[in-house]
């Protein structure tokens, strides 16, 4: 039986662990040939461990997502290898500091919005072009509930997150007479290590495994997929659009 995805190229970024290595694992067992990126190699390598334990096949690219050339090198490498891109799964983040703005320093804020934005400024610059080269080119981006409740003392978390929200709302509007679909993905508190530093109290029993929601994530990332702009909130298992205040 052909499986689903089966010869589409998916581009994860913060693959070595939690969501990310999730829906790696859950795209490659759907048939997608995996490009995983991360900083840590010995994620990277215990992932692809994973995926050819269940007969899939993984390329491992180890990035600092901070390195913009060295996004815009993979970008050329996917053209000259694959000549197009199918599914961009944006998950790579990092929490910062959990402090009031004003004992946080410029620089560690400016290093959140690097990562969880300016790195998928990037992606987005880099990957289009590839995306534009599949029939059907499937982008999701792992946003917060920080984004719009606007959470005390995570500032830089919160404000790079409605960043990312509307970078990739606007990109979605972009490609929207385009065969790119472009669409927003809140996990809620899950079982994973941001979460754990962030509420070091709670019992990780209590909240959901990072593979429950990489199920959810995976037919975003299909040809049948038609959706673009929207926002999958999975705690309330819905798909949502966006609305303009009141």
């Amino acid at each position: 039986m052909t499986k689903p995805l089966a010869n589409r190229i998916a581009l994860v970024t913060g693959a070595s662990r939690g969501i990310g290595f999730a829906t790696a694992i859950a795209l490659a067992k759907a048939g997608a040939h995996i490009v995983a990126t991360a900083r840590t190699q010995g994620g990277l390598e215990e992932l692809d461990d994973e995926i050819r334990r269940d007969g899939g096949s993984a390329t491992l690219v180890p990035l600092n997502l901070t390195d913009s050339d060295g996004i815009a090198r993979l970008g050329a490498g996917l053209h000259e290898r694959y000549g197009k891109l199918d599914i961009l799964v944006g998950n790579a983040g990092v929490l910062g500091p959990s402090s009031p703005i004003g004992h946080i320093e410029l620089k560690t804020f400016n290093d959140v919005m690097a990562v969880n934005v300016s790195a998928n400024f990037q992606l987005i610059r880099c990957m289009e072009p590839l995306l534009k080269q599949s029939d059907a080119g499937r982008a999701v981006f792992i946003t917060s509930g920080a984004a719009n409740k606007a959470t005390a003392y995570v500032s830089p978390y919160a404000a790079s997150k409605a960043a990312l929200e509307t970078l990739a709302r606007a990109w979605a509007q972009e490609t929207a007479n385009t065969a790119i679909r472009v669409n927003l993905f809140n996990p809620g508190p899950i079982r994973t290590r941001m979460r754990a530093t962030l509420m070091p109290g709670e019992d990780p029993a209590t909240l959901d495994t990072p593979e429950q929601v990489a199920e959810f994530i995976v037919p975003m990332c299909a040809p049948g997929w038609t959706e673009t702009g929207k926002f999958y909130d999975y705690k309330a298992r819905s798909l949502l659009s966006f609305r303009a205040p009141a």
